[in-house]
């Protein structure tokens, strides 16, 4: 297997305008962004150059939040990546926590916004993607980022933020984001240890499932801990009402095919009146 390069600032910059993107030869595959960056109109204002890179944590796990985290760099400034920097998926968890602090560093902003189990049990996951997402974006809003003037990179092929965004916004979803892009990549390890710290905290009132290691993801000892305790408040029930009705009490199938579809974009004008949970940022 050939190794993963490092991520990039190669895509932030062809959507600032800062270098042309590259051209596909005829018959080659299909780049991994679903959006393309063109090049601007002759008489186009300049882009602001501020990048916001997205990703999201936790979608898949059985218990604890959803959350996404959001870096924000000036592409215009920004002219190295960390070393070290890549996908949180790619790194061990004393990595993660190594390089976290140093792409908080690194960002002008970032944040990382929340929602809970029990809004996913009333909203659905699609929707509190959503959510999370907008509360970070709030976050970012309140530190003083003018994210209306920024390009958000979405990791992944779905825009399930635009609609929910508390402001409009210009999102690009991108394949692999989180491999290819260091904005997205900082995202992605901020928001990954942030989650992993609550979830951390949260072994300490419920320490029978084991979340300091699993992190509330379906891991087998997780899944023993339910069937023999029981679901905690901090579980989404409706996720394991699901997979306790197939033939085994966690199908773990199941489990991938809901990570894996596809999300619709959601307004956030159904969650009103959900309290705000914790939100994460620093300017």
């Amino acid at each position: 297997m050939s190794p993963v390069a490092d991520p990039t600032l190669r895509f932030e910059r062809e959507i600032a305008g800062l270098i042309k993107p590259r051209r596909r030869a005829a018959g080659s595959p299909s780049s991994s962004s679903s959006s393309s960056v063109q090049d601007a109109p002759a008489d186009a204002a300049p882009h602001s150059g501020l990048i916001i890179g997205c990703d999201e944590v936790g979608r898949g796990a059985l218990a604890g939040p959803v959350g996404v985290g959001v870096s924000v760099i000036d592409i215009r400034s920004t002219k190295s990546v960390p070393k070290g920097l890549r996908d949180s998926k790619m790194l061990s968890e004393p990595r993660r926590e190594e390089l976290a602090p140093i792409a908080r560093a690194w960002s002008l902003a970032h944040a990382v916004g929340y929602a809970s189990a029990s809004e996913i049990d009333s909203l659905g996951i699609s929707a509190c993607l959503g959510l999370a997402g907008s509360r970070a974006l709030a976050s970012l809003i309140a530190d003083g980022v003018d994210v209306s003037a920024a390009t958000i990179i979405l990791d992944g092929q779905w825009d399930w933020l635009s609609a929910a965004a508390p402001v409009p916004v210009t999102v690009r979803t991108r394949i692999k984001a989180d491999r290819d892009c260091a904005s997205v990549a900082a995202a992605s390890v901020i928001s990954k240890v942030a989650r992993d710290r609550m979830m951390i905290e949260h072994a300490a009132e419920h320490p029978a499932y084991g979340w300091e290691r699993n992190k509330g993801y379906a891991s087998e000892e997780h899944r023993d801990a339910i069937v023999s305790l029981g679901a905690s408040p901090l579980h989404r029930h409706t996720w394991l009402s699901r997979i306790v009705g197939s033939t085994e009490l966690f199908d773990l199938a199941a489990l991938s095919a809901l990570e894996a579809a596809p999300m619709a974009s959601v307004s956030p004008a159904g969650a009103g009146g959900h309290p705000e949970p914790g939100v994460e940022s620093v300017a």
